[in-house]
């Protein structure tokens, strides 16, 4: 009979620090346990170090469910609660029309096409992110 080992549920997942933002980035499949261990990482990382954002870049990523797609709008619920904004960078088309017919709307994520947007999205991040034109004003 085989029971599991208390913390042999594979290694961690790196939460890596830059500057002001925290950095994710997932590969393959994400089991439930590992996805639950992650949240709890990235909501410690979050309070230990003061971030103002966090990317979770989900390229690697093939298959997207339901608890997972909970669990990235759990970790933006914590964040916002930590003061910090999260994006997931480089969801495929697949894992957003999955996401779509699951009909999950993952309140309080922003997206960016690859790590380098969602980066550039975050960093003034003790402004607010706006999806909008910079007002232009103009000379009289």
């Amino acid at each position: 009979m085989n029971t599991p080992v208390p913390g042999a549920c594979g290694p961690r997942l790196p939460v890596l620090r830059i500057g002001d933002i925290l950095l994710v980035t997932l590969h393959g499949d994400l089991h439930d346990e590992a996805a639950g261990r992650l949240q709890q990482d990235i909501g410690e990382a979050i309070a230990a170090s003061s971030v103002g954002g966090v990317v979770i870049d989900i390229s690697g990523v093939e298959i997207v469910d339901s608890f997972l797609g909970r669990v990235f709008s759990e970790v933006a619920a914590h964040a916002k609660l930590l003061a910090a904004q999260t994006v997931v960078a480089g969801m495929r088309p697949a894992v957003a029309i999955t996401l779509v017919e699951l009909g999950l709307t993952l309140p309080g994520l922003h997206t960016a096409l690859d790590t380098d947007e969602a980066l550039r999205l975050l960093a003034p991040a003790s402004t607010p992110l706006l999806h909008q034109n910079p007002v232009r004003q103009e000379s009289p």
